[in-house]
């Protein structure tokens, strides 16, 4: 019960990567699930749950900096700690 009151509320718009400015270090201490459209998704890189989408990788393709492609996937998205 003690680990409840210790993690810190999920943020509206979160992402993974440590450059952006929607990245919040302090969640990731944490185990966090993304449910979209009621199936749970280990794939994502960045939500907002106010708009409602995630980011996804597109396939294998990678951009010139070699990171993966993100495509914009819409539709009802919730996060939670596991």
């Amino acid at each position: 019960m003690n680990e409840a009151t210790e993690r810190p509320p999920l943020p509206d718009h979160l992402s993974i990567d440590p450059r952006s400015a929607h990245h919040v270090a302090a969640v990731f201490e944490h185990d966090i699930g993304i449910r979209f459209n009621d199936k749970e998704r280990l794939d994502v890189e960045e939500y907002c749950l106010s708009e409602g989408w995630i980011k996804v990788p597109a396939g294998k393709a990678l951009d010139r900096k070699g990171k993966p492609l993100l495509i914009k996937l819409k539709g009802r998205v919730e996060a939670f700690y596991r």
